[in-house]
């Protein structure tokens, strides 16, 4: 991916992709920054809020019911997803929010917009995330905060072992890196950051997991990757780029499938998280 190149300019969700991300909340997917968020709030209740990427918005909108006195704004490279997100929003009764279309590479906002500036799941598929890291830097206000949450694919974690699965994983990674992003983004986002020109005492850095253990879990997870298998873009771009054939995602599919139903099935992975004070 060059540098010019935007979010959205890769290997794209599917639309199977809501089953997955729509359980996605600021609780289990920013806990790092909840924190924070909370301590600011005390001292502002009318914090500003930027979540870059938001996709389907379910994590903007529990932000959004977490700062009823602020406001937040979700934007979005693929104006296909923003009417899922004001939906999303309109049913969770939430008004204190907005969605718009735009980039990670060029937020159309001024500077120092933001009391927080959020990212999730994004940095790990565009081709220069430290670009993306100094434009949300721009837009957050001096004393805010910038929060990401990458995941680090090489740290999966599945069991029980099958060898569709394993393909799968491979078949991921490679859809990763052909459109330009980074598998082992989890583990890079400090040196990210440093390379966006930040202080080291500026960060901090921790660890959390996203993890598929219990009946329910496992329902969704199973759902959503063997519906990405079966349709839409990630079976195209994987078609495209010569990393499998229909057969290969059809047996993968099945094999999600099987996996759903053991007792003993886990799924999880390592995701790397930062805290930058501006």
């Amino acid at each position: 991916m060059e540098q010019g190149q935007t979010l959205g300019e890769k290997p794209g969700h599917p639309p199977a992709q809501p089953i997955l991300h729509e359980v996605r909340t600021a609780e289990t997917s920013a806990a790092h920054l909840l924190p924070k968020l909370q301590a600011m709030k005390e001292s502002n209740p009318h914090l500003t809020l930027l979540d870059v990427g938001s996709g389907s918005g379910t994590i903007s909108v529990s932000f959004a019911k977490l700062i009823p006195d602020g406001h937040v704004t979700g934007i979005d490279l693929n104006p296909n997803i923003l009417g899922r997100a004001r939906a999303v929003a309109e049913t969770a009764g939430v008004k204190n929010i907005e969605f718009q279309e735009g980039s990670v590479y060029k937020l159309p906002f001024a500077d120092e917009t933001f009391d927080i500036t959020f990212c999730h799941q994004v940095l790990v598929h565009i081709g220069t995330p430290w670009d993306a890291l100094h434009e949300m830097l721009r837009v957050t206000k001096r004393g805010g905060i910038v929060a990401a949450r990458e995941g680090d694919y090489e740290t999966e974690s599945l069991w029980p072992e099958h060898p569709e699965l394993s393909k799968f994983h491979k078949l991921m990674a490679g859809l990763m890196s052909a459109g330009g992003g980074t598998p082992t983004a989890g583990r890079q986002l400090l040196s990210w950051a440093l390379k966006a020109g930040v202080e080291r005492s500026q960060i901090t850095l921790s660890y959390g997991t996203t993890s598929y253990s219990t009946p329910s879990d496992r329902k969704i997870c199973s759902q959503g990757l063997s519906d990405q298998l079966r349709g839409g873009s990630l079976r195209t771009k994987a078609l495209k780029f010569g990393l499998g054939t229909e057969t290969d995602f059809e047996e993968m599919a099945k094999a999600w499938e099987e996996w759903a139903t053991r007792d003993d099935a886990t799924l999880a992975m390592l995701q790397g998280e930062i805290l930058v004070q501006k």
